[in-house]
């Protein structure tokens, strides 16, 4: 049941933070637009995000929860707390020489991120101002990083997960409160993007001190422990870089191809990350350790049956939501975005790259299912290699795409590769007799696009039908939007019960099976 609470607890604060994400884009998309201040505000948003999520979010989590928790069980809560410390005391002290580097460096940074960005005069010139001062956010979401591993080892998830809901609304209070301030809505939001680091380590700080696990800086003394910390982080930031790099490789050439091009497949990628967020998170998080205890334990039958129960899980709700994203993407584009700034055309250009990403969400979730599998078996180097060969074809469909499709060219691109790592691990699995398809999922599979084809059929009948009411006014549209929504979940789950494709009692025994 911990288990089950903690994947319940994590799946709740992410699905917080991706509504409070939504209503923080809506309003960049209504003050930015699409154009010259929202592209370099969205490139000085994820230059420090890159190094957070290679550096400070997986690789350090992954090695920094195993040996505090170790630590923990074996020496004690205060020995645990120590190694905290000079752990935390290192990691500042070579982010603050890092951050230093870089806010030197920053215009010569810029250039290699985003080379296209010279073309417009003052572009360059912006992006390099507001990636300076959004920049320090990586040393406080680093700390928050290893605050959010001490609590986890704990057993509390709640705190760290509802961390990102505070960065969500620090920056819709920038916008609203400070957008008029300064020389653009992106010198607010950046300046907002620091706060956020800075109230989230505060938060939990607090959190820390109230489980009686306060992290302190200490003199740096790399111990024994320190220096087995970097060695195991090391493994994992190669790991992680891969994918990194593919989405700075994208970005990289989004800048190239048009003025908006970078915002366009900014706010596409935020809503096909809605479901992926929440349905594989969740997923991947309680499919690792369920594997790899059954696994250890010889009790490969109840292994297999978990991984097909997830992933018939993983695409009972992918399949339909990936579906009536690409049918209904304008409507949904429209309403979350066009006001403002935002323009109809900016609403047709986001529209389609969000049909090519939403093609790729079932592979997506895919990935989180199949990994799990290589990881325990403690085989971290297969998914390295296959996500290698993933990002060498995103990067030759990029290259070839975008001269004629535009940024289109790019999303489609990374759809393609994403098949490509799901279908190779699945593969590969399957090849090492670790993956059997069961004759569960065998049969519901097809009952399962099915329905998913006579729910996207309905939504394409609906949307031809209230096509005025989805020009009309902003609350018109959003009403309309929500009817269409309501109706294509009644058909999709309503023919899903009907044909069999799943059942009522499924949902209570997803990934709940006894290892016996």
């Amino acid at each position: 049941m911990s288990l089950i609470r903690a994947v319940t607890t994590v799946g709740g604060y992410t699905m917080l933070s991706r509504i409070t994400g939504f209503a923080r884009d809506i309003l960049i998309a209504r003050y930015l637009g699409a154009g010259m201040v929202s592209d370099a505000f969205f490139v000085a948003f994820r230059f420090p995000n890159l190094f957070r999520r290679l550096f400070a979010e997986g690789a350090f989590s992954a090695a920094f929860v195993p040996l505090y928790s170790g630590t923990v069980e074996v020496e004690g809560k205060e020995a645990a707390q120590h190694f905290a410390n000079r752990a935390a005391t290192i990691l500042a002290l070579i982010l603050v020489v890092f951050v230093a580097v870089m806010e030197v460096i920053m215009p010569w940074a810029m250039v290699i991120l985003a080379p296209g960005f010279e073309i417009v005069p003052g572009k360059m010139e912006l992006a390099t101002e507001l990636s300076r001062i959004a920049f320090p956010y990586l040393l406080f979401i680093s700390l928050v990083s290893l605050q959010s591993g001490v609590l986890n080892s704990l057993g509390r998830f709640a705190a760290a997960a509802a961390a990102p809901v505070l960065l969500n609304l620090t920056l819709i209070a920038a916008l609203l409160g400070a957008a008029d301030l300064g020389d653009t809505p992106g010198h607010a939001l950046s300046w907002g993007v620091t706060a956020a680091g800075v109230i989230q380590f505060l938060w939990l700080a607090h959190h820390c001190r109230a489980a009686g696990a306060s992290v302190r800086f200490a003199w740096p003394r790399v111990t024994e422990k320190v220096k087995l910390l970097g060695r195991r982080i090391l493994p994992v930031v190669f790991g992680s870089s891969l994918y990194q790099v593919n989405l700075l490789i994208g970005t990289v050439l989004a800048s190239m191809v048009s003025d908006g091009a970078v915002s366009y497949l900014y706010y596409a990628d935020r809503v096909t990350q809605l479901p992926l967020g929440v349905v594989g998170v969740a997923v991947g998080t309680a499919l690792l350790p369920l594997l790899s205890r059954q696994i250890k334990a010889g009790n490969l039958n109840a292994a297999f049956w978990n991984q097909n129960r997830a992933l018939e899980f993983a695409l009972l709700l992918t399949l339909p939501a990936g579906g009536a994203l690409m049918v209904i993407s304008g409507p949904v584009i429209s309403v979350l975005f066009e006001r403002g700034a935002f323009s109809a055309q900016d609403v047709t250009a986001t529209a389609a790259a969000m049909v090519a990403f939403a093609a790729g969400l079932p592979a997506y979730v895919m990935i989180k299912v199949f990994s799990p599998a290589f990881y325990a078996r403690e085989d971290t180097a297969t998914p390295v290699k296959v996500a290698a060969v993933s990002m060498a074809v995103n990067i030759a469909l990029n290259l070839s795409l975008m001269w004629t499709l535009g940024h289109l060219g790019i999303a489609i691109g990374a759809t393609v590769s994403s098949w490509v790592n799901a279908l190779l691990l699945g593969w590969i699995l399957h090849r090492r007799a670790e993956l059997k398809l069961d004759g569960r999922l065998l049969s519901r599979l097809p009952k399962i696009l099915l329905a998913t084809l006579i729910m996207a059929g309905t939504l394409w009948g609906g949307a031809e039908v209230a096509g005025s009411l989805l020009r009309g006014s902003e609350a018109v549209r959003a009403g309309t939007l929500a009817g269409l929504i309501a109706l294509g979940m009644v058909v999709y789950f309503g023919f899903a019960f009907l044909i069999r494709a799943t059942a009522l009692s499924d949902f209570k025994g997803f990934l709940r099976r006894d290892a016996a």
